[in-house]
């Protein structure tokens, strides 16, 4: 780790304390904390790796840390949708189309392209499941495993939240995200994507992601006068931002009542003009060194 930080000093970056550098980076990777870093130097992409005049350690340490504080408090709300999620997607699937056996036949789902069927995804998750009230339905006399006597109240405990947003987004030949939001309160159009979108930022924070400067892929349609209350509130953001992601799950944790809006709380917690919240309104990619 030593060598790790003469190479950041020999670069140009400010180390006040070295062996406190040499601690964040034992403890935290060097080439994560260089995903942070990138944004400092002058043109990596061109193979000049020195930072740019009185770039400190501690700087890039706090925009670091500010966003892996993030990710923890984006932990909550998003789990406690995925629950929210289950629930309602188990009502709807019981009540319209019955408990046992529909929702893990194929023709329940649309599917597009060649991807794998979705009932694959929820008999694979379920196969895959060691939970009792899951196993106790095991079966030998249809499919593979039948899982006839399963529940769909039990089997949505057992699909990841990938698949369960799969589930919204194909079933009941399409209108399963219908009768979903409208189960839930929540504005039908572009639901099954945004469902879509929350998926893709709690991966993202379970596996320790940078969120800073990061464009979301799957930002989903955030309803426009969702985004416009949030722009009220926060200032301008590009449409990848994270904030714009954050947005939505704000909306439908405060509307279900799960969970209170985390939006706010960063606003106060970060000024407009620091360098965290720059990196959070205007995704960037990083100007990382060509292949």
């Amino acid at each position: 780790m030593g060598k790790q930080v003469e190479l950041l000093a020999d670069r140009g970056l400010v180390i006040d304390d070295k062996a406190a550098c040499e601690a964040f980076l034992a403890a935290n990777n060097y080439y994560r904390f260089s995903g942070y870093a990138r944004y400092f130097q002058r043109a990596p992409h061109l193979g000049d790796d020195s930072f740019q005049p009185d770039v400190t350690f501690t700087e890039i340490r706090s925009i670091y840390e500010a966003d892996e504080m993030l990710r923890v408090a984006l932990t909550k709300p998003l789990a406690r949708i995925e629950l929210l999620l289950r629930a309602h997607v188990a009502r709807v699937v019981a009540h319209d189309h019955g408990p046992y056996r529909r929702f893990l036949e194929e023709d329940f789902y649309t599917d597009v392209g060649d991807g794998e069927p979705t009932v694959e995804s929820c008999r694979r998750d379920i196969q895959r499941s060691k939970e009792r009230h899951i196993l106790r339905f095991k079966t030998a006399d249809s499919g593979s495993p039948g899982f006839s006597g399963l529940p769909v109240w039990s089997a949505v405990d057992a699909w990841s939240f990938g698949t369960l947003s799969k589930c919204i987004e194909r079933g009941a030949q399409g209108t399963l995200d219908s009768a979903v939001a409208t189960s839930l309160g929540i504005a039908k159009a572009g639901f099954a994507y945004r469902v879509r979108s929350l998926v893709y930022l709690r991966n993202r924070c379970a596996h320790h992601s940078r969120l800073w400067r990061h464009s979301a892929i799957d930002a989903g349609p955030t309803p426009n006068n969702v985004r416009a209350k949030a722009k009220r509130l926060a200032g301008q953001f590009e449409p990848r931002s994270v904030l714009d992601v954050i947005a939505s799950l704000d909306d439908m944790a405060v509307r279900s009542g799960v969970a209170d809006p985390l939006l706010p709380q960063l606003v106060e917690e970060h000024p407009r003009d620091s360098a965290f919240w720059e990196g959070l309104v205007r995704p960037q990619s990083p100007r990382d060194h060509q292949v």
